[in-house]
């Protein structure tokens, strides 16, 4: 099947309702301070993976944690997991740094998310 690359689960971000209790657990697990610790988010680097704390759920309404898939071709990607099925929830965008990252829902309402780095 032609089409973008899918590189692995690298990236899962968790929404917390109490962001300094959840970085001091997540703290704690890792063995290590968070790399990005700002009031909005805060970010590990774990063993080749990145886990993210996300208060409230931040500005997409996180309600459950999401895995984000790193591919290759974001918008080729999600033409591809739409064409089978699935529905878009949060459309392409940057977040920064030339990162693309969109989210889509498959057929039961699972939450996917895509990422695309520069």
């Amino acid at each position: 099947m032609a089409g973008s690359t899918t590189q692995g689960i690298k990236t899962v971000l968790h929404p917390v309702s109490d962001l300094a209790t959840a970085k001091a657990v997540y703290t704690a697990l890792l063995g290590e301070p968070p790399q990005t610790d700002e009031s909005y988010y805060v970010g590990f680097e774990a063993a080749g993976q990145h886990i993210g704390l996300v208060p409230g759920g931040g500005p997409q309404g996180m309600t459950s944690s999401v895995a984000y898939w790193h591919v290759s071709d974001l918008d080729a990607k999600l033409a591809e997991v739409t064409a089978a099925g699935a529905t878009v929830k949060e459309p392409a965008h940057d977040v920064g740094g030339g990162r693309l990252v969109a989210t889509v829902a498959d057929p039961d309402g699972n939450v996917l998310g895509l990422l695309q780095d520069r």
